[in-house]
């Protein structure tokens, strides 16, 4: 019977998509995991690829069509045991016939762990929907999908859900992600319409863009924000950060003041875990490992990709892992385990001049650090009026998840870490 292709879930933020090219045309036979068409998300352009083996009968909704609801058909294929039919050809502007199916909904609790049967019985379970690529993938890789929530069509796990796989702690967080219960939606205010005679053009809006408004504007009203600024001097660590980048030349390594305080971020998060955390409805998930969202800005709006583990890696690993991850998030290039998750976030605005702002927490995260310009300033030193290096950083807190004074700890261990610099690398 023919199959018909949807339009996925390609990150949990995802409402709708815009397809950016088709990879096939009609009457091409396709088989498990071959690519199929580019969909632009809310923050990528990621390769959708083929669960079902058969021919493309009908393709339904043309290339560079915007707005493209999550689970709208997009196409049909003819499976290979079927009489098919002749191709029909569609109009471009033809719509999805079904552009309102919901997106598959994950339904497993967040707060009961996943079984995990041993990866000898995984291959053999059929009852596991997964493509039969993504199941040789997590075989070879001895990884265990019993917890995946999978994007591909109708909850299916594909090859990009397998390869986002980092140990059963990223389950987890992707469980997080998905599965927050069902979330009371702020109404949006409808937008204003515009009448003015000075010149001017309409910009359309991207994907990103749009999702960005909808996140911030839901954080702003459903998350009370608590702010807290704290003034850190940075002569030892620029001292510090010098004679490290002087040793690490060799190597092509250049150490960012930025790259030290996501250090000092992670660690402070693992000291005081009390801010490691999410509010979760009638629950907290406590986080034992600091995983760093770093605000990168890139031209459609702004990303977040993710320093995993960032206490226990070398200040070396996360200036390269930065480097990496900055210049794929510009070139639209990240999968989503590599932005999607994340314990707290940091956004630095230093290199700008700006001296002191209060960032927006990026839920389900309950914190983010909002880092300012370093510059000379009247200090006290030793009881004594010099003159400094100082920086002000403010933390924004989910006051539901984080009282006041736990916040507080936290930018009292931040700031001795970073005027304290030896601690990032012993």
């Amino acid at each position: 019977m023919p199959i018909e292709l949807k339009m996925p879930a390609l990150s949990p933020t995802m409402e709708e998509g815009t397809l950016a090219r088709w990879l096939v045309k009609e009457g091409d036979k396709v088989s498990s995991g071959d690519l199929l068409a580019e969909i632009e998300t809310d923050k990528a352009t990621m390769e959708f690829e083929a669960v079902d083996e058969g021919i493309v009968t009908q393709i339904l909704v043309a290339e560079g069509t915007d707005g493209v609801k999550v689970g709208a058909v997009i196409a049909m294929i003819q499976g290979e045991d079927d009489a098919a039919p002749a191709p029909k050809a569609v109009a471009a502007s033809t719509p999805a016939p079904v552009a309102n199916i919901p997106a598959p909904i994950v339904s497993s609790p967040v707060n009961e762990p996943p079984a995990h049967p041993k990866m000898a019985d995984l291959a053999k379970n059929d009852r596991i929907k997964a493509s039969p690529l993504a199941k040789r993938i997590a075989v070879n890789k001895g990884l265990d999908l019993t917890s995946v929530a999978g994007t591909g069509p109708n909850g299916r796990i594909v090859k990009a859900d397998v390869e986002a796989l980092d140990g059963d702690s990223r389950s987890t967080v992707a469980a997080i992600t998905f599965n927050a219960g069902p979330r009371a939606e702020a109404p949006m205010a409808k937008p204003v319409a515009i009448s003015t005679d000075i010149p001017h053009e309409v910009v359309k809006l991207s994907n990103m863009r749009k999702t960005i408004a909808r996140r911030l504007t839901e954080s702003k009203q459903q998350v009370p924000h608590i702010y807290l600024t704290v003034d850190v001097r940075l002569d030892a660590l620029l001292k510090l950060r010098g004679e490290l980048n002087a040793s690490l030349e060799s190597r092509g390594i250049k150490l960012s003041v930025n790259d030290m305080l996501i250090k000092a971020l992670g660690l402070a998060l693992i000291q005081v875990p009390k801010c490691n955390v999410s509010f979760a409805g009638d629950n907290m998930l406590q986080y034992s490992r600091a995983d760093i969202s770093v605000a990168v800005s890139v031209p459609t709006g702004l990303i977040t990709p993710i320093v995993t583990d960032a206490a226990n890696k070398s200040l070396s690993k996360i200036s390269s892992e930065v480097a990496e991850l900055a210049a794929r998030a510009k070139d639209g290039k990240l999968q989503p385990h590599e932005y999607q998750g994340g314990t707290a976030s940091i956004s630095n605005m230093g290199m700008m001049g700006i001296k002191q702002f209060d960032a927006v927490i990026n839920p389900p995260q309950a914190m983010i650090l909002a880092v300012g310009a370093g510059e000379k300033r009247p200090y006290i030193v030793d009881d004594a009026l010099a003159i400094a290096t100082v920086m002000s950083v403010t933390g924004s807190f989910d006051h539901r998840a984080i009282d006041g004074a736990d916040g507080a700890m936290f930018m009292k261990v931040f700031k001795e870490l970073v005027e304290k610099p030896l601690g990032l690398v012993a």
